[in-house]
């Protein structure tokens, strides 16, 4: 597997991210979602096919809260 260029990458916070400094940022960069520490900007970064970041993001809306 390649790597992803993500020096295009536009970074923005993810509309999950609850505004308590836990931050995650979210950028599509050819057809994948990556997504990283919104406090360790120059950290790892998780990138995930497109179809399979939507699949996760629509099952956080079946667990349920505490």
């Amino acid at each position: 597997m390649t790597a992803l260029d993500l020096s295009r990458a536009e970074w923005r916070t993810s509309t999950r991210s609850v505004g308590n400094g836990n931050c995650v940022e979210v950028a599509t960069v050819d057809g994948h979602v990556a997504v990283r520490d919104s406090k360790d900007r120059h950290g790892p970064v998780l990138a995930f096919p497109r179809a399979a970041w939507h699949a996760f993001v629509g099952g956080l809306d079946a667990v349920p809260t505490c």
